[in-house]
């Protein structure tokens, strides 16, 4: 299937990630037209690269449908995909439906760990009401199996198999 590839972003530290009680950072997230994806490892000059081993975030998907109907129907204004701090967001696909699959995205090879669940911290970065709203349609979280370049445009998505379980499951 054909994809479109809207935005893409890399940001150099976690502004919400393990900042329960802390208050959120302030680190830049950056817009770029494309990005170096390291198998194994995640996205080069991202916050989750060399994270930990098997990471099931190297590298993150959010929905374009979902971020509109989040724009328009909680935020009602101006928002920006950035502010959901997903490094993809990809129009014309359910990324829920590529959870336990292994799939090729613009030639880059990955496997859908589990949703990248929205935290709180989503109605302080969007707009109250947005985390109950995101509930199970956060985005994806991705593992990087064979490395690549992804670049905003249309690109194809082709879905290889189910993906075997884990010792430990699939969303460590």
């Amino acid at each position: 299937m054909n994809v479109t590839l809207k935005h893409l972003f890399i940001s150099p530290g976690h502004n919400y990630y393990g900042r329960h009680g802390k208050g959120a950072m302030d680190f830049p997230i950056e817009e770029v037209e494309r990005i170096e994806c390291v198998a194994g490892s995640g996205i080069k000059g991202d916050r989750f690269f060399d994270y930990k081993p098997d990471y099931k975030g190297q590298i993150t998907l959010f929905d374009w449908a979902v971020f509109e109907r989040l724009r328009d129907e909680v935020v009602k204004g101006d928002l920006h995909p950035m502010a959901l701090r997903r490094n993809v967001v990809a129009k014309g696909v359910d990324l829920n439906e590529l959870i336990n699959k292994r799939f090729t995205l613009g030639g880059v090879e990955l496997t859908g760990s589990c949703e990248c669940a929205p935290c709180y911290w989503m109605d302080q970065a969007c707009a109250p009401g947005s985390h109950e709203f995101l509930k199970g349609h956060g985005g994806l979280r991705a593992r990087i199996l064979q490395g690549g370049e992804l670049s905003v445009g249309d690109c194809h998505l082709e879905v290889l198999g189910e993906v075997e379980a884990r010792e430990g499951g699939l969303s460590k």
